[in-house]
């Protein structure tokens, strides 16, 4: 199975799809003469042509009605934002339009429309370019949410979601397009809405999604060093969540850390906890706990923006936290 980056896992998925469908097309800032901002679509414009790989201008608001128009009308769009960040200039069209038009049209007409790009913090970008939005997405009826955090994951997840009729948001980070793992070659689907239990545990079950899975998995190679076995499990799709994988890890564990990189108040790990203490709540031996960034913007300096970004042993924290609870 070949190594690829995430950006070659995500253009894989793309070129794969493209050459098999027509009626996709991809818009966006810099995807066609430039390659892409984050070389995501590099050699696309070169195969497809000017037609089915298109620039567009600085109007976020703009190409995503038009990506819309054109879904509404027989083609599969996919909208690249440079980062989510960008997308809130085009939220009316994703929130009130995207989502919405085919349960006003009593399913007459249908959205199959992919919205990705990179989304949350990178390093030092400041606070307007530095904010995780699936929580804001998945708060919305009529969108689905995925938010890959492997190669292999990001390729089968694509795929998917371009195949889909209705609108998806599809999340990335530009901290991982230059991550490497295994993709598998050719056909390779992952069913939206199912996770993944990427790593066997018998003590303490954490759920974590996106670039933070990774932070997640280092703190669990060094709970391990003293004892503590956890399960991590990757929801992969925020919406629809794969919660019964996490209730079946719980009825093992008792214990449930869930690791989330947007803002505490109402978050996915808001969410998630509420659903797991009203449908697991028996199996639970400790109060479930959170880690997520502070209810604060991101900050620029590089000594508080490692501060206010969770690590590793705030994860550890927690699941010492709940594994010593009696």
């Amino acid at each position: 199975m070949p190594q690829l980056q995430f950006r070659e896992a995500i253009r894989e998925a793309l070129v794969e799809e493209m050459r098999n469908d027509d009626s996709i097309v991809i818009m966006g800032e810099e995807v066609a003469e430039y390659d892409g901002a984050y070389k995501v679509t590099q050699g696309m414009y070169e195969e497809f042509g000017g037609k089915r790989v298109i620039d567009t201008p600085i109007s976020e608001l703009g190409f995503a009605g038009i990506g819309v128009g054109a879904a509404m009308n027989g083609l599969r769009p996919i909208i690249e934002f440079m980062t989510f960040n960008f997308a809130v200039v085009g939220m009316d069209q994703i929130i009130n339009n995207a989502a919405k038009l085919r349960y006003m049209s009593g399913g007459q007409v249908k959205i199959p429309i992919v919205f990705r790009g990179p989304n949350g913090a990178a390093g030092q970008l400041g606070a307007t370019h530095s904010v995780s939005y699936e929580s804001l997405y998945a708060h919305y009826p009529g969108l689905k949410v995925m938010y890959p955090s492997e190669p292999g994951d990001a390729k089968g997840m694509l795929k998917t979601a371009i195949r889909d009729d209705d609108p998806v948001i599809f999340l990335e980070s530009e901290q991982m397009y230059g991550l490497k793992g295994e993709v598998p070659e050719g056909e390779h689907i992952i069913p939206l809405g199912k996770g993944k239990i990427k790593r066997e545990g018998s003590d303490v079950t954490i759920v974590a999604h996106g670039k933070i899975y990774h932070v997640a998995k280092k703190a669990a190679e060094e709970l391990a060093k003293d004892g503590i076995e956890a399960e991590i499990i990757d929801p992969r799709t925020i919406k629809p969540f794969d919660m019964e994988m996490v209730i079946e890890s719980v009825k093992k564990t008792n214990r449930l850390v869930i690791v989330d990189e947007s803002h505490p108040f109402c978050g996915i790990a808001s969410e998630v906890g509420f659903q797991i203490q009203r449908d697991a709540f028996d199996y639970l031996d400790a109060p479930i706990l959170r880690v997520c960034l502070p209810d604060a913007p991101a900050p620029f300096a590089k000594n508080l923006y490692d501060y206010w970004f969770p690590d590793a042993k705030q994860i550890i924290d927690a699941v010492k936290t709940v594994t010593y609870s009696k």
